[in-house]
């Protein structure tokens, strides 16, 4: 199981370049003693040094990632306790904000596209 968070800042998410050279959301694999949003804010602490309130599941789909290799992704919508910068750790190759209209024509799994568009439509509503 991985648990990934959309942050959104100012009309655009954080995304990371992983070794498929895909883009992903930020987050990871949960750990037996911790809860989804314990491990999703450590993730996000130690990927990006940020600091995040996950504050809803968004969604939750399997990802084949090579033949016979299946992850449940579990993903959750995050607010920012603390602005801060984003810094790129050494488990990704890059670091990205990208405007949402350009979150379509991304190589990325669908389903992560799919809970980035939820996010935004509720962030929108609670604005």
């Amino acid at each position: 199981m991985s648990v990934k968070g959309v942050v959104i800042r100012g009309g655009k998410v954080v995304l990371l370049r992983n070794e498929r050279d895909e883009w992903e959301l930020p987050g990871g694999k949960l750990e037996l003693s911790e809860s989804p949003q314990r491990c999703l804010a450590r993730e996000i602490a130690e990927e990006l040094q940020l600091s995040i309130e996950p504050a809803g599941i968004l969604d939750s789909w399997v990802y084949t990632i090579a033949p016979g290799v299946h992850v449940l992704i579990l993903t959750y919508g995050c607010r920012e306790s603390a602005r801060a910068e984003a810094v790129l750790s050494d488990e990704h190759k890059e670091l990205r904000w990208f405007p949402l209209a350009e979150i379509d024509a991304l190589k990325m799994p669908e389903g992560y596209k799919a809970s980035i568009r939820s996010w935004s439509a509720r962030r929108r509503v609670a604005d």
